[in-house]
Formats: C-alpha cells, sequence, structure tokens
C-alpha cells in the first residue's frame, strides 16, 4: 500500500475502508506537502490499484482532491475500480464525483 506521484499522476493504492483510512491520511498528507512545491495546475489521481473503499475512503478522497483544489490545481480521476464505481452510486456520492469522473454519476 503505497501513493506515489509521478510526472502529473498520483496512484493510489490499497485499503481505503474503515480501518485502512487512517494509514492513506499520512501519505495524503505528504503528497500534498509535495504538490504545494510543485507548479502543476492539474493532476491525474489513478485509483486502478484501489483494493477495496468504503465511505470513509470516498469521504476521505473527496476531502483531499477539495484541498488539491483550493491549491489551484485540478484534478481528475482515472481508472476506477467497479467496485469503487457501485459504491460512489450506492451510497448516492455521484455528485460529488462527477466533476472529476463523468462516469460517477
Amino acid at each position: 500500500m503505497a501513493t506515489k506521484t509521478t510526472d502529473g499522476k498520483h496512484h493510489l493504492s490499497g485499503d481505503w475502508t474503515i480501518s485502512g483510512v487512517v494509514n492513506q491520511v499520512d501519505l495524503l498528507s505528504q503528497s500534498l506537502e509535495k504538490l504545494a512545491s510543485t507548479r502543476k495546475k492539474r493532476l491525474c489521481i489513478d485509483c486502478g490499484s484501489i483494493d477495496s473503499i468504503d465511505m470513509s475512503g470516498l469521504q476521505l478522497l473527496h476531502v483531499w482532491m477539495e484541498l488539491v483544489k483550493m491549491r489551484g490545481v485540478e484534478t481528475k480521476l482515472l481508472n476506477l475500480p467497479d467496485d469503487m464505481q457501485h459504491t460512489i452510486q450506492r451510497l448516492g456520492l455521484g455528485q460529488s464525483f462527477t466533476d472529476n469522473y463523468p462516469d460517477a454519476a
């Protein structure tokens, strides 16, 4: 489980359920600090390696994306696993992600 940024793309992975988000918070915080030192205006977020996600993970992802946006960086979600798309739809969170991933609606 590691999150990493490579040339304008941020790769998320691992457990994004209630039991795993504690580990993700620190990684996302570090990536936010790194992002502050770059002058990128767009960040693609690759979700293809997320193993599992629930409402708490989606909330964390949404808050992190809003913080990135506050820094003037546009975000776009890529490679959402089917389970993640279903969870977004099942929980009625499509509105929170439609700007970043049109298929989430």
